[in-house]
């Protein structure tokens, strides 16, 4: 239970920096929240237990990521692993990353919301999984990141 109060804690405050970074560039320039928006999120989980994270996060929050692709809030999910092991400091087991149709869609608490009640009959359930699922997290962060034109 500490875990999930430090990574909501954890989660808030990150999202609050980078929520008033945005509004300062968005501010800046009108056109960004017309732009797609892009935040790879990376997972890095107990030893021994990423095909069960994985297959939890395909089976509880993968299928409400696909019902707001289908509504056009995101545009793309890529879901990667690496191929090989890098440095404790710097490794990861899991990273997806999302582009939203704009920066607003990123950051919206209750984009996926809507689509619980329609995807899963016992809301319960999936409220367990889920926090199971965090529970095999050793650490999670997101980066938001941009394209960058080399021509």
């Amino acid at each position: 239970m500490k875990f999930m109060r430090d990574m909501k804690k954890y989660f808030l405050v990150i999202t609050m920096v980078c929520a008033s970074f945005f509004a300062t560039r968005i501010s800046s320039q009108t056109t960004a929240f017309n732009d797609y928006f892009t935040i790879e999120n990376y997972y890095k989980v107990k030893w021994g237990f990423a095909d069960e994270f994985i297959g939890l996060w395909k089976a509880n929050h993968y299928p409400l990521l696909k019902k707001a692709k289908e509504r056009g809030d995101i545009i793309s999910i890529v879901a990667e692993t690496p191929k090989i092991h890098n440095s404790e400091e710097s490794s990861w087991d899991f990273k997806v990353s999302i582009t939203f149709k704009n920066a607003a869609l990123a950051f919206a608490h209750d984009l996926t919301t809507p689509y619980k009640a329609q995807l899963y009959k016992d809301l319960d359930k999936l409220a367990k999984d889920e926090q199971h699922r965090f529970e095999l997290l050793i650490a999670h962060w997101d980066v938001p990141v941009d394209q960058i034109g080399l021509e």
